[in-house]
């Protein structure tokens, strides 16, 4: 650190970008028109240097201006557009993950369907509850998870016939659902209530409820919690923890909603659901 306790700056840094940036940065809800000097004062630049930029960005496309007063044009949205569309779910998901687990003080977790298999792509953990370790990437089998039961719901009736027609359901507790007419009806409750809850059916010891998360009105993942079936009754999660998971869902989905290109990242195999 330097004397002024600024840090450093690398012999790369360009400082013209920088305040270029800052001019752009002057202008805000409150104060969307501003005179030269009103952006020398907010910018800490000389007056020439704010005119300076202030021209160039007209130029540009990216300001306006009457001779006294600047204000930015729609143009500076490009700026943003790139990043926007550059978001996936994961990124989209995982702040509104992590205050969901900040809440409930329980593991939390967003998958897709791949095939038979849920596809983990986030994942916020409090504690280990599984013998196995869960990350980004690790896959079960679909139909014996909350998540994969919310995703199979989502499916066309024509892609679930496929889908249980290539799929063989294995007992992996004894409280696996391993006869497809009773997968089929639960998967209807699943459709009809809006969430999936799964008591101990992928591993003894684990429960999970999990909610859809949608874009353009598609399950495209499906977001859960998890805990140890120790903590309290199947009921209680319900009351406790499907509100919240909810909430924390209809978040999720405003904001793919509001992504640029958001969509498109659900249009090939892999994601299509």
């Amino acid at each position: 650190m330097r004397a002024d306790d600024t840090p450093a700056r690398n012999s790369e840094f360009v400082q013209s970008l920088e305040r270029g940036l800052a001019v752009i940065r002057a202008f805000d809800d409150e104060h969307p028109e501003l005179t030269l000097s009103d952006v020398a004062r907010t910018t800490g630049l000389t007056r020439a240097a704010a005119r300076r930029f202030l021209l160039t960005l007209v130029d540009l496309g990216y300001v306006r201006t009457d001779g006294r007063l600047f204000a930015l044009r729609p143009r500076v949205l490009e700026l943003g557009y790139a990043y926007l569309s550059s978001l996936g779910l994961p990124e989209v998901a995982l702040p509104h993950m992590e205050a969901l687990v900040a809440q409930v003080h329980e593991s939390s977790s967003l998958c897709v369907l791949d095939g038979a298999d849920i596809a983990y792509v986030a994942r916020v953990p409090t504690r280990r509850i599984m013998t196995v370790a869960i990350t980004v990437g690790t896959r079960f089998p679909a139909y014996a998870t909350s998540m994969g039961r919310v995703l199979l719901a989502g499916l066309t009736p024509e892609a679930l016939d496929a889908h249980l027609r290539d799929v063989e359901l294995t007992e992996l507790t004894p409280k696996t659902i391993t006869r497809p007419d009773r997968l089929r009806a639960a998967l209807s409750r699943v459709r009809a209530h809006g969430y999936a809850l799964v008591d101990q059916e992928l591993e003894v010891g684990l429960r999970s409820i999990a909610v859809p998360v949608h874009v353009d009105g598609r399950v495209v993942a499906a977001l859960n919690v998890s805990m140890h079936a120790s903590r309290g009754s199947s009921d209680a999660a319900r009351r406790q923890l499907l509100p919240l998971l909810r909430e924390t869902a209809g978040a999720i989905d405003a904001d793919l909603a509001a992504t640029p290109g958001a969509a498109a990242q659900f249009t090939s195999t892999h994601w299509r659901t």
